[in-house]
């Protein structure tokens, strides 16, 4: 469920697993520098998930937005990722509001499972199936990032592409576990359906956050 909004004041306070400067290493921002806002708490429960540490928020310290923002603009970049978790479970109104008018650009990455908060640049939806968009994320999404552990996989994410809307890019992305025995299988989809496009986890070959 929802973070209860009292213990975070409505956003102005938020459950901050982590925060660092780096590269974006995903999907369509690939290689753009960007500030990320990992945000704790996430009730998905996705077996493969490489941030399992965050789902807990409880184990994170509260911390004020403003705090957030002021190492965001302390950064060259001007962009921020918000992350997680899912951080669509806490209200993100305060935060991003706070980011445009430092005019910084605000991009989200979300499973889509709670409704939209916050005023955001580009939203990449990555649906998982256990806990599917609300209906809003999938025409709000600029992207939509499936992850591929199984040949599956590929049904769910033919299935959450027609759901979209027609300017959302379209990337499959390989489960990192099961990244050598499914890219072959990726690659073959893609070149025969090339509205989807491969997105690798790039700041792991580069060996960054």
């Amino acid at each position: 469920m929802a973070h209860d909004q009292k213990i975070f004041e409505g956003g102005r306070k938020l459950p901050l697993v982590e925060e660092f400067y780096t590269i974006q290493g995903e999907g369509y921002h690939t290689g753009k520098a960007a500030y990320f806002i990992r945000i704790g708490g996430c009730d998905v429960g996705c077996s493969w998930c490489d941030t399992k540490f965050s789902w807990n928020p409880s184990l994170h310290p509260v911390v004020p937005a403003e705090q957030i923002v002021e190492h965001v603009i302390a950064q060259p970049a001007a962009a921020v990722v918000v992350t997680g978790g899912e951080p669509l479970m806490a209200n993100m109104d305060y935060l991003t509001g706070m980011l445009k008018s430092e005019g910084i650009e605000t991009f989200l990455e979300t499973s889509g499972a709670y409704p939209l908060s916050g005023t955001w640049d580009w939203i990449c939806l990555s649906p998982k199936r256990n806990a599917p968009p609300v209906e809003e994320l999938y025409k709000r999404a600029h992207e939509l990032k499936v992850i591929i552990a199984s040949e599956e996989d590929l049904d769910w994410a033919i299935e959450n592409g027609e759901r979209v809307g027609t300017e959302c890019k379209l990337y499959l992305q390989p489960e990192w576990s099961q990244r050598e025995a499914i890219l072959p299988v990726i690659i073959e989809f893609a070149k025969e359906n090339p509205k989807w496009m491969i997105s690798l986890q790039s700041h792991k070959y580069m060996r960054i956050p």
